[in-house]
């Protein structure tokens, strides 16, 4: 087995270690009480920041457009811009991931496994990569979209009810 291939094996096992950890820590801290707000804003940063590093990465050895990680990163902008805005400007910000909004995750966590795995020799059929690169575009764009439209409504109803007491 040639260097190359046992690192982007290694960088595979990583992955799916890191996703299986990340798993387990939320198991817990729903089935144990061992949740925290600090806790509920950490942990999905943490995910975040994991999975820009990911696809910078693979965009950077051309295993991913960078086209893709430009509309990600984008719709992470205006998520995190619009969560300070709404938290300084409206109220404090619970933590809650939409269905869109992991649904996206969930096809950007395909997508890297799918890559990682493709990388490492295992049969993964570009075809696979190339949807998982479509539908990962199209979830980050509509799942965006949803956030601006469900936390801008209800910033304007808590200003309403502002208004109106």
């Amino acid at each position: 087995m040639a260097d190359r291939e046992r690192r982007e094996q290694a960088a595979l096992w990583l992955a799916v270690f890191a996703g299986l950890s990340d798993v387990l820590d939320g198991f817990l801290a729903r089935t144990l009480g061992w949740q925290s707000r600090l806790g509920g804003l950490l942990d999905p940063i943490a995910d975040k920041f994991f999975m820009v590093c990911a696809f910078v990465a693979l965009a950077w050895i051309g295993a991913l457009p960078w086209w893709l990680i430009v509309i990600v990163m984008l719709r992470d902008a205006v998520i995190v811009t619009g969560a300070f805005a709404y938290n300084h400007y409206v109220e404090p910000v619970p933590a809650e991931p939409s269905i869109p909004g992991k649904t996206c995750t969930m096809a950007q966590v395909l997508l890297v496994l799918a890559v990682l795995a493709q990388l490492a020799a295992l049969p993964v059929p570009q075809q696979a990569i190339t949807a998982l690169i479509a539908v990962v575009a199209a979830l980050a764009i509509t799942s965006g979209a949803h956030y601006v439209w469900v936390w801008s409504r209800r910033a304007r109803s808590v200003w309403r009810n502002r208004s109106a007491s």
